[in-house]
């Protein structure tokens, strides 16, 4: 297969660079990511400012660009022809709960689902040293499983991984998204010329205890596959806001 890999941390991140050591043993890859980490960035396009592309290596490119804008310049300005599967990570921590919806890693793999593409996040659940060579094993083994297999139209798979070694690793689990419980708070400091400036940080750690979540997979050392879809609506509240806005049809 011809693999397209990207992230948010960064093409010389250590993550991307174990996946991309792994998965060329037996498929082609291209890597087009970031020059620079790009952590939080969501989905962001850039659309007002110009794109560039430096070659790092063979078939590796990086970017001043965010995840999003690496998967288009990817298949629109190096690869041939479409790639058969997008991976985007190794990312270093979660993407899991409301993470992902602030997530560049996340977002890539939206994108390439986008374009009709198979495409996959992968993310390694530690905050620190982290485990990647086993983690690279685990995507590794999913990919073999995919190859040849067609995936369910306007769907990708966000995936999350223990970061304990590849043998103690139970199994897949699908999963559906968890929720985080958030304790955000906003830092007011000063600068020495008197003027105000703000952190936004505080942690994340806790979260909702249910079964079949992402969160209760990777606790029980289980890798966790969550199928997202291209579609955000909401159908079951359609008609409740029928009578809201006084729509009948």
């Amino acid at each position: 297969m011809l693999i397209l890999l990207t992230n948010d941390d960064g093409i010389h991140s250590e993550g991307i660079q174990m996946l991309r050591s792994v998965l060329s043993n037996n498929h082609k890859v291209c890597v087009v990511a970031p020059e620079r980490e790009r952590t939080c960035v969501g989905h962001a396009i850039t659309l007002h400012k110009p794109l560039r592309l430096r070659k790092v290596s063979d078939n590796a490119y990086a970017s001043n660009g965010s995840p999003a804008d690496c998967i288009y310049l990817g298949l629109k300005a190096i690869l041939k022809r479409k790639p058969d599967m997008i991976i985007s990570g190794i990312n270093k921590g979660p993407n899991m709960g409301q993470d992902v919806h602030y997530s560049g890693t996340v977002a890539a793999a939206k994108e390439g689902a986008f374009l009709g593409i198979p495409s996959m996040a992968v993310s390694i659940c530690a905050r620190e040293h982290f485990l990647f060579s086993e983690s690279a094993q685990s995507v590794s083994g999913i990919v073999e499983m995919l190859a040849g297999k067609q995936f369910i139209r306007d769907t990708f798979l966000n995936i999350n991984i223990p970061n304990i070694p590849f043998r103690h690793i139970k199994g897949l689990m699908m999963t559906k998204l968890g929720k985080r419980i958030y304790n955000d708070k906003v830092i007011k400091r000063t600068d020495p010329r008197g003027g105000s400036y703000y952190w936004i940080g505080g942690k994340a750690e806790q979260y909702e205890n249910r079964r079949g979540t992402d969160f209760f997979a990777v606790e029980r050392d289980y890798v966790s596959i969550t199928p997202f879809g291209l579609d955000m609506t909401f159908t079951g509240s359609i008609e409740k806001y029928k009578k809201y806005f006084g729509r009948s049809s």
